[in-house]
């Protein structure tokens, strides 16, 4: 007997064989099929899912791969290869799964193997051996579900959404809940409310601060052993047990970054906090989105679907504008007291880097508690210029913009590192450098001798700081790295925004509101957030607290131009030959005339020369060009093959949903 295609028992005749479909772990695109191999009687029962040896015969090789269905066949005179051995009897890849990484896989033209690589884990023998899939399910305390309805109850439909699995963007609150960020709080209640109901979360967040405060919140609101840590810093066994923890039928709640979308457990609510951070964008092929994972995984399995966050990216906007998404607001908003400062008082003569009414306003604030002031870069001064013509000053080795790591020190290439003792302007021939921006650092410095006897903190990349306590200090946080304040920050000035507008991203207006706005939401209530020579849509959007506003201008400027989220773009590199051939086939789907810019060629060291092209286009035609131009990355690797030697760097790269395009 072989459990058939619905695990239904087949009969296995004299005439007939059993045969396995199997998934190549493989990262060769032309290898991403199921491919039949013959189950020899001696391997036993094999169910789905488990992962197996098998022989590759083109490359004389044994690899790994997974078994996604089981069947027979009459005609056993078929030349078949036989699998090799069952590397375990454990299941790690349900069909819920396989099916989501495929429908992922073919969204983004990619290979489904590449996304399995990054949910399933390396194989533990002594944590498999250890495991049994028997793990009751977790009681609840009826206080916990009770704190949990009272907190969703202060948003306006939220409870409905969670109960009928539907799908919201919710505009979280910008305060805090037993001292932890509210967010938390209401990502923490939406679980236990799903897991009252006898069904399990995917939680994702993008960092591991976000992490950290996160089941800071659901330890006291959920049983311990009901949620599972999906986490990179975790050991390679304890990320392996919590992936088979995931695997049992008895609900759980499963909190972790980017890849933990992918969990596969039988979900009732997805949730995904703060998705424009740039780091729910997986940098690995096929370079797939938390947020486009969540969509596809709530269409396969109906489950509930939040947006959570302070402000609403374009994306998300788009879904709640096309009616995709329900809009969830508070029942009672609670405002941030925002402050504008305008650029004309940052140009007076007399001006300073922090004005007059935010100065005041922070060393008022400084006497009875902490308070935050944003900078956009660490260290000390993170750029030089020239003190005669204010031309940047550049590495005479590499080109690389110089720098300093405090005052007086030798300016260093932030590229290749090298000193630059004897530097001379190439414009006018002048010795001297002057420093042109301020950083953590710097700025620390400034404000400690204009605040005497208040402690600075610096909070950055390289010196974190997690947590504050609730007395007099200063601290000088980039962007996203400020730490949390016992009782919140008494004030909040976010300074350098004219310098972070600046970036040449066409999401940078978005970024930037994301950052003020978290900042702003780690303040006391009622404390004054003082914005520093920033006006525009982009400073009211802040002062009132109307993010989706903004969202919605940004999706009206760039809909005329096609650019995303108006419209999916996909980025296509390689051989000029190679690119030739890929924009001839996408040809034949009719696209707008203006759909490809490009090809323009790269900069590099590579022959033969690389280029680059973007193609957009409109979302009711994604499946036709995702397929054809995965039809082409095959083609050209297949190519490549027969023509070994010739290159090791693939001829053809496909890249969908850019979010910044740029030629």
């Amino acid at each position: 007997m072989a459990g058939g295609p619905e695990g239904v028992p087949t009969v296995v005749t004299a005439e007939s064989r059993r045969i396995a479909r199997v998934l190549l772990d493989s990262p060769l695109p032309q290898l991403d099929r199921l491919f039949d191999y013959a189950l020899p009687p001696e391997l036993g029962d094999v169910s789905t899912g488990v992962r197996v040896r098998v022989p590759l015969r083109t490359a004389g090789r044994v690899i790994d791969g997974y078994v996604v269905e089981l069947d027979t066949e009459d005609d056993a005179d078929r030349p078949l290869s036989e699998v090799d051995s069952v590397v375990s009897p454990v299941s790690v890849l349900p069909d819920r799964l396989y099916r989501l990484a495929r429908r992922a896989a073919d969204r983004a033209a990619g290979s489904a193997s590449d996304v399995l690589r990054l949910v399933i884990p390396k194989r533990q023998v002594r944590v498999e051996k250890a495991w049994t899939a028997d793990a009751a399910v977790p009681e609840q305390s009826e206080s916990a579900v009770a704190a949990a309805a009272d907190l969703l109850a202060s948003y306006d439909g939220l409870d409905e959404v969670l109960e009928d699995g539907g799908r919201a963007a919710v505009e979280a609150i910008p305060v805090f809940h037993d001292g932890e960020p509210g967010w938390a709080a209401l990502l923490a209640a939406s679980a236990v409310r799903v897991l009252a109901s006898g069904r399990s979360s995917i939680l994702i967040v993008p960092d591991h601060r976000d992490l950290d405060r996160l089941l800071a919140a659901l330890e006291e609101a959920a049983p311990a052993e009901s949620v599972v840590r999906y986490d990179s810093r975790q050991t390679n066994p304890d990320r392996y047990r919590s992936f088979l923890r995931s695997l049992e039928e008895a609900p759980c709640i499963v909190v972790g970054n980017r890849s933990a979308v992918y969990a596969p457990v039988q979900a009732g609510l997805v949730a995904i906090w703060d998705d424009g951070d740039p780091l729910l964008g997986e940098p690995l092929a096929p370079y797939i989105n938390a947020r486009d994972a969540a969509l596809l995984r709530q269409e396969q399995e109906s489950s509930a679907l939040l947006f959570v966050g302070h402000t609403r990216t374009t994306d998300v906007e788009r879904l709640v504008a096309h009616g995709w998404l329900q809009d969830v607001r508070a029942v009672r908003r609670v405002l941030p007291r925002v402050i504008l400062s305008t650029p004309q008082e940052m140009d007076a003569p007399t001006a300073q880097r922090m004005p007059s009414s935010a100065f005041l306003s922070a060393r008022n604030a400084a006497a009875e508690g902490p308070v935050l002031v944003q900078v956009s870069r660490p260290g000390f001064s993170p750029s030089l210029v020239c003190a005669e013509c204010r031309a940047p000053a550049r590495c005479a080795h590499c080109g690389g913009p110089l720098g300093a790591k405090h005052r007086g020190a030798v300016p260093v290439c932030a590229w290749c590192g090298r000193g630059a003792r004897a530097w001379a302007c190439p414009s006018c021939s002048s010795t001297q450098l002057r420093l042109a921006s301020s950083g953590s650092e710097r700025t620390a410095d400034e404000l400690g001798k204009a605040f005497p006897g208040i402690r600075v903190i610096v909070a950055d990349g390289a010196h974190p700081v997690e947590r504050v306590a609730d007395r007099p200090a200063l601290i000088v946080a980039t962007r996203g790295a400020e730490p949390l304040a016992d009782g919140g920050y008494r004030a909040v000035v976010l300074l350098d925004g004219p310098r972070m507008l600046q970036a040449p991203d066409l999401r940078i207006g978005e970024a930037c509101l994301r950052w003020w706005s978290n900042a702003a939401a780690l303040a006391a209530p009622g404390a004054p957030i003082h914005l520093v020579g920033v006006d525009g849509a982009i400073a009211r959007a802040l002062a009132t607290w109307s993010h989706s506003g903004y969202a919605r201008s940004e999706l009206a400027e760039r809909a005329p131009l096609h650019m995303p989220p108006a419209a999916r773009v996909a980025l296509v590199e390689g051989s000029a030959a190679a690119v030739g051939r890929a924009l001839v086939a996408l040809e034949e789907l009719a696209l707008p005339a203006d759909a490809v810019l490009g090809p323009v060629p790269i900069e590099s060291d590579d022959y033969p020369p690389r280029v680059r092209a973007l193609v957009r286009f409109e979302y009711g035609a994604g499946a036709r060009v995702a397929a054809t131009l995965r039809a082409s990355v095959v083609a050209e690797a297949v190519s490549n093959r027969r023509g070994r030697g010739k290159s090791t760097r693939s001829a053809l790269t496909v890249r969908l949903d850019i979010l910044d395009p740029e030629l």
